[in-house]
């Protein structure tokens, strides 16, 4: 149900509490606002307000209800170039949070360039929600608008993957990034968007309406399962999606040791494998050596970090596990033929 909230006796503040119970007939509504900014994922929001639209159709009432909001009250572009309509804007929806009438659950979707879009009256419902105890949730890149304004400090949370080195890189002393699908705290969810905002929903409305209801939803979406948050990203390529369990164990390792890359004779150690046996896998699994491939890891987050933050470049690699900023930017010209300062100036101007 896409309306604007009624302000009746039965609205109140309901935030999602993990391993609450199933909800029964008689409880209230479950009432959403999402705050949609410029550039936002479309495959994000659709995944997450879908299946709450057939939760409501396979349960036969209207327990969800959702209402969109942007800056200016105006529609909004997603990053596919489709136009939003919304009925609210961030100062109404602040208001409403402030006057106890709000959501019980408001929802952030951003994507690309986010920083660019953070405004005080967003900020403002950001904090109104934290103040009243309503639940926020930031899928895909908005978990950087929650990190920037301070929500995030000594949490554990998650991001999409391509902009979690970033994330680490402006944030990481004051939180702790993983690379889970969604992370949840009893106000505060993060998620890394896409398909897995449908992996969060899910879980959501398993918990409000019931585990048949769940499946019943996932039957209609042809999904047939949801994941939980404990799984993680993958960031393997889609021409590698046959790896073998050790080297999916061996990449996940060199991801979480970019900064401190391990001799190949230690990542053999960890996963309980040789040397030899790990070169095979590679060999055979992605056509190239396990040192190639640890390499190619630490130069796309180096590539991602001059990209996305203004880091200097020699801090950029040192962060991405290079001794020297001479010997990073051959091995970086070598992969991508281009210096790493020339994909800055070229990103800053296609910005501009």
């Amino acid at each position: 149900m896409n309306a604007p909230f009624s302000a009746g006796d039965r609205s109140r503040i309901v935030g999602w509490t993990p391993g609450r119970q199933a909800v029964n007939s008689c409880d209230n509504e479950y009432r959403l606002a999402i705050m949609a900014l410029p550039g936002f994922s479309q495959l994000s929001l659709s995944s997450f307000v879908d299946p709450l639209r057939l939760a409501n159709s396979v349960s036969g009432r209207s327990f969800f209800e959702w209402t969109i909001a942007s800056k200016d009250g105006n529609a909004v572009e997603c990053a596919s170039g489709f136009s939003l309509s919304v009925s609210s804007d961030f100062t109404r929806a602040g208001q409403s949070v402030q006057a106890g009438k709000g959501p019980n659950m408001v929802v952030v979707c951003a994507g690309e360039r986010v920083e660019q879009h953070t405004s005080p009256s967003l900020i403002n419902v950001l904090r109104l929600c934290r103040r009243y105890g309503v639940t926020i949730a930031a899928l895909g890149t908005a978990t950087w608008l929650l990190a920037e304004s301070g929500m995030l400090d000594d949490t554990t949370c998650t991001i999409h993957w391509d902009k979690r080195a970033a994330l680490s890189e402006k944030f990481g002393r004051r939180l702790q990034v993983t690379d889970r699908l969604f992370v949840r705290d009893t106000h505060l969810v993060t998620c890394a968007g896409e398909f897995a905002s449908f992996d969060l929903v899910m879980e959501l409305i398993s918990e409000r309406l019931g585990r048949d209801i769940a499946l019943d939803v996932c039957r209609h979406t042809t999904a047939g399962h949801w994941r939980s948050a404990s799984d993680r990203q993958s960031t393997v390529n889609a021409g590698e999606v046959r790896i073998c369990k050790p080297l999916a164990q061996v990449i996940r390792i060199m991801e979480e040791h970019i900064e401190d890359p391990l001799p190949l004779r230690d990542i053999a150690k960890c996963v309980g494998r040789s040397q030899r046996h790990i070169e095979r896998l590679f060999e055979r699994s992605v056509s190239s050596s396990p040192m190639r491939y640890y390499l190619d890891l630490r130069l796309a987050r180096a590539k991602r970090l001059i990209e996305q933050t203004e880091l200097p470049i020699v801090e950029i690699a040192i962060a991405c596990g290079f001794a020297s900023a001479s010997h990073f930017a051959k091995c970086f010209r070598q992969a991508f033929g281009i210096s790493p300062s020339a994909c800055r100036t070229r990103c800053l101007r296609v910005r501009s």
